[in-house]
């Protein structure tokens, strides 16, 4: 019965010799890693490098892609600004010639009030329109001549006026804003 040791103190044995061999072999493992570890380190950090130059590259695309869709946003929007702004001009410049027509009418005698009365009040009417769209006229009679809002069709000599300064307004000249939708064609003194 001596043969028959598989008791506590056998296990306690088998324990032993169990965990000195992990040891021995996690030992061995660790040497050889620290043996082939500067070349494997060499290749870590090269891997590294191109990680980094690769992300790198990949946010930099990213940032150029955000910043030209951010461009495109903004364009888009001005154009479509610009696009209602000349829409808008194009539609009064061509109510403009029935404001002459009806300026033109208002200067004429009229023998019938009724009449003359009711094309005073389709001219407020239109002059109302113009202004509720911010439309202005230009000044011009007694103002100094101005190039980028003036069309000069005639020049005289008038001592009673200054120098480049507007005699007559043959056209009312309008805008809106800064941007000039028909300039005033005036006759300039002196």
């Amino acid at each position: 019965m001596a043969k028959n040791k598989s008791t506590p103190e056998v296990n306690k044995e088998k324990e032993i010799k169990k965990a000195n061999f992990e040891e021995i072999v996690t030992d061995e493992i660790s040497d050889a890693k620290s043996e082939s570890d500067p070349k494997e380190s060499v290749q870590d950090e090269v891997a590294q490098q191109l990680a980094a130059e690769l992300l790198s590259v990949e946010r930099d695309k990213y940032l150029r892609l955000a910043a030209e869709y951010d461009n495109f946003r903004k364009r888009s929007a001005k154009e479509r600004e610009m696009i209602y702004s000349d829409a808008r001009i194009d539609a009064i410049s061509k109510l403009l010639p029935v404001y002459d027509n009806l300026e033109r009418a208002l200067k004429m005698e009229c023998s019938d009030e009724s009449y003359y009365k009711g094309v005073e009040m389709i001219m407020t009417q239109l002059t109302d329109a113009l202004n509720g769209m911010g439309v202005k006229e230009i000044p011009a009679v007694g103002e100094p001549f101005d190039p980028n809002r003036h069309n000069a069709v005639m020049k005289i000599e008038d001592p009673g006026l200054g120098e480049n300064m507007i005699a007559e307004e043959y056209q009312k000249g309008f805008a809106i804003g800064d941007r000039v939708i028909r300039f005033s064609t005036v006759v300039v003194a002196n």
